[in-house]
């Protein structure tokens, strides 16, 4: 069984693999399964549960055509950790899901002053973000983002992460549903990034709020939280991806730190 340490987010082309038991089965014949195995697949378009790994077998949990294909790529996914693990995935992962929106990429990023973010193919375990929810940094990003928790606790200041690692099928989802509500391409880039531009592709994006704040607002400018970190993030290598009338066109983040490095 995997231990703490060895947690980590192995990311595919089409399916990634994380530690088992830090997810819940979503259907009770699973759980035995998941509870004993090391690793969960799951699709990263759809985010169901496609396998378990135990001790380097593979069991998928639903039988469907084209299980041969299936092996062959969680047995892909796997060399990815062992060959490929500090290398970056190629944009063209994303360049599919933009043609389905029909945007005009070239057009987007200059008008934007993005470019395309590549995902790590590996991600390490940094705890749980204020939902319980997983939270993926990349390497470097991780051992930053916990020491400057510590050294603001330290000062009386209590950091939550609300959100770190995201992929682009996340971020296209989000597109999804808007547009399934009746909003336009328009309306929804307005408040979000496009599926490939995220900083938070990287792993290296957190979105940080203060106990009893609410995630994501700008009221979190008032908090000593904010304060803090406006004072000391730099040291840590965090800096402020989008101030008040920055030249990406994106509303004011006050929550939003990228690591940047501070070498």
């Amino acid at each position: 069984m995997l231990i703490p340490n060895q947690y980590c987010l192995i990311n595919g082309e089409a399916l990634d693999a994380v530690p088992a038991r830090l997810y819940t089965a979503k259907a009770n014949q699973h759980a035995r399964n998941l509870a004993q195995s090391d690793w969960l697949i799951r699709d990263k378009q759809s985010g169901k549960y496609v396998a378990t790994v135990k001790n380097n077998s593979v069991q998928f949990l639903r039988r469907v055509a084209g299980d041969v294909q299936r092996l062959e790529a969680v047995n892909e996914l796997f060399s990815v950790a062992m060959y490929c693990a500090n290398q970056l995935r190629s944009t063209s992962d994303v360049l599919a899901l933009l043609n389905t929106l029909e945007l005009d990429v070239d057009v987007y990023a200059a008008s934007h002053h993005l470019q395309l973010v590549a995902e790590p193919n590996m991600l390490e375990y940094a705890g749980k973000d204020r939902y319980q929810r997983t939270l993926w940094l990349e390497h470097r990003t991780k051992a930053a983002w916990q020491r400057m928790q510590r050294c603001a606790k330290q000062d009386g200041e209590i950091l939550e992460a609300i959100s770190g690692f995201r992929g682009y099928h996340y971020q296209m989802g989000i597109f999804q549903r808007k547009m399934a509500r009746g909003l336009t391409l328009k309306d929804i880039l307005s408040v979000n990034t496009a599926p490939g531009f995220s900083e938070h592709h990287s792993g290296r994006a957190i979105d940080i709020s203060a106990m009893g704040e609410l995630a994501a607002e700008q009221s979190f400018e008032q908090t000593s939280a904010f304060s803090w970190l406006n004072t000391f993030a730099g040291d840590f290598g965090f800096h402020l991806s989008y101030p008040r009338g920055n030249i990406h066109g994106i509303c004011y983040e006050p929550w939003h730190w990228y690591y940047q490095g501070n070498d």
